[in-house]
């Protein structure tokens, strides 16, 4: 019979015939090599001793399962001193000894198990008209060869969790390959130093600034130089910075609200119109209380404590000793005004209320488009208070509208990503304060030395964080000094540790395709041959 391209033999094999039944195709196939080398001693012979048929699956075909009935010879073995007198003949390009399917099935197994997992590989499977189970699938994977014998010159490390915040494990990433060579069921300095000291060719080690593989790298690999990682450098420098953020921000907000007091009176604060029945509410509130404040005076002249007077009296034992010391029932005060949604798009609604816009649909639309996201309801809100009489705004400031998570991002990105209005704000920011301006400078100069890796700089920077007298810095600088020659690496050589981030994301993504029931060793051969 002719062969077919639809199903490609290796040389030495020809189909003999085809049958149709209900599961599928059964191809008959015949072994027609003229010789036959022997599996111990590799000595050719082309005397037959018998025949037999070996059932084996194939990939599908036109959605139709295939059987490939094989029948494969056996020989005489022309070599007195071979302990095999008879062997099978061997197809290494085809099919395994005693497999029961073809190497490219066995294959398009573990390619689907690697995408996706055993359960739903079995369903993917079934869709592509392969019949197969789970547990066939994970044998599959089981199976691909370790890479333990591999060579690494670059090494990259990094932690990745099994449980968030219980239990880590270790990833190694070559990162002249961009391949994961090895995972480590646990974080400890130990298993990653005897890892690495299998591998003495490690010329580089990449590793963020966490003590344990600091240590493992030292132990493991002392003749590697370490290389901190310029993503958790720069992270290290932003946490430094934000306590110095909040606090110019808090002296700032206490200054302007001194300059708002001097310029326009106490009752310019803008808020939201209280219900019908807010005040009758305010004065029930007041009037039990009051009724609290007698029966305390009651239970104290009868000697009782204070704890067991706010058990009996349905309140806090501060708010009994509060009450105690001021001889009365404090009335109600006024609240302080709360940064609130509507505040940066005040302004707007105030303008166009005054313009004759009194719409509230049209007014909630237009502030909406400019990026308010509350609802309706609470523009209703502020709308009734401006009914009830004129409202005199003070000045916007920058700091209603930039936070100090946005201010710190100001400070940190390079001056040439902002946009005009950025700039526009952190020059009103470093205007307003003599600290954010040399914070600025400070953080500015440690990011371009750190992006154009310019580590021959350090020093300088160094004697200016000690001549800018902000403690938050000068700590940063303390503890890159525990981890210099690292950090220094990072600043000067190219690689970094971004590429093995990357691969914890991945890592991810297949430990959760598993459903948290997989085993380490199989989350070790999915992660090390992943597509």
């Amino acid at each position: 019979m002719e062969e077919t391209p639809l199903l490609p033999l290796p040389r030495g094999l020809q189909m003999t015939h085809i049958e149709k039944q209900e599961t599928g195709l059964i191809i008959h196939v015949l072994s027609a090599q003229p010789t036959c080398c022997c599996p111990l001693c590799h000595t050719e012979s082309d005397t037959v001793h018998s025949h037999y048929q070996r059932s084996l699956k194939d990939l599908p075909m036109c959605g139709q399962q295939i059987c490939l009935l094989l029948t494969v010879r056996k020989f005489f073995c022309h070599n007195e001193q071979c302990q095999r007198k008879i062997f099978t003949e061997r197809l290494p390009d085809f099919v395994e000894p005693w497999a029961q399917m073809t190497l490219r099935l066995s294959q398009a197994l573990q390619a689907i198990g690697l995408s996706t997992s055993g359960s739903q590989g079995t369903r993917l499977a079934s869709r592509l008209g392969i019949a197969t189970s789970w547990m066939t699938i994970l044998r599959r994977i089981m199976q691909l060869p370790n890479l333990s014998d591999i060579t690494v010159s670059v090494l990259g490390v990094d932690d990745f969790s099994f449980k968030r915040g219980r239990k880590f494990g270790t990833i190694l990433v070559d990162l002249s390959t961009h391949q994961v060579i090895d995972l480590l069921p646990e974080r400890k300095v130990e298993s990653a130093a005897a890892w690495m000291r299998n591998h003495p060719e490690i010329q580089y080690v990449s590793r963020d600034r966490g003590k344990d593989y600091a240590q493992a790298a030292r132990e493991g690999a002392p003749q590697a130089l370490a290389v901190g990682d310029r993503f958790h450098i720069m992270k290290n420098l932003v946490e430094a910075i934000e306590p110095v953020v909040a606090r110019c921000y808090k002296e700032l907000r206490k200054a302007l609200v001194l300059l708002t007091k001097q310029a326009l009176s106490p009752e310019v604060e803008w808020r939201q119109a209280g219900g019908p029945s807010r005040e009758q509410q305010r004065l029930s509130r007041l009037a039990n209380n009051q009724v609290r404040f007698e029966q305390m005076m009651e239970l104290q002249k009868q000697g009782m404590k204070k704890d067991e007077i706010a058990r009996r009296l349905g309140v806090t034992a501060r708010t009994i000793q509060n009450w105690s010391k001021r001889g009365a029932c404090p009335a109600h005060q006024r609240r302080r005004k709360r940064r609130s949604l509507f505040d940066p798009y005040a302004p707007s609604v105030l303008s166009q209320w005054e313009q004759g816009c009194h719409d509230i649909t049209l007014i909630f639309h237009t502030i909406q488009a400019q990026g308010f996201t509350g609802n309706i309801r609470t523009v209703y809100r502020y709308i009734q208070t401006l009914k009830q009489g004129p409202i005199a705004l003070p000045a916007p400031s920058v700091l209603d509208r930039v936070s100090v998570q946005e201010a710190i991002w100001l400070l940190v990105r390079p001056v040439d990503e902002l946009k005009a209005e950025e700039r526009a704000e952190l020059d009103q920011l470093t205007q307003m304060s003599a600290t954010l301006l040399t914070l600025h400078r400070l953080v500015q100069s440690f990011g371009q030395m750190l992006r154009k890796r310019q580590g021959h700089l350090f020093s300088g920077w160094k004697q200016q964080v000690e001549t800018s007298g902000i403690a938050e810095i000068q700590r940063f600088v303390e503890g890159i000094e525990k981890d210099k020659e690292a950090v220094l690496a990072g600043l000067t050589e190219s690689y970094s540790n971004g590429m093995t981030e990357g691969f914890v994301n991945k890592l991810k993504l297949i430990k959760r395709q598993g459903y948290g029931r997989a085993s380490f060793p199989l989350l070790r051969q999915r992660v090390i041959h992943a597509l």
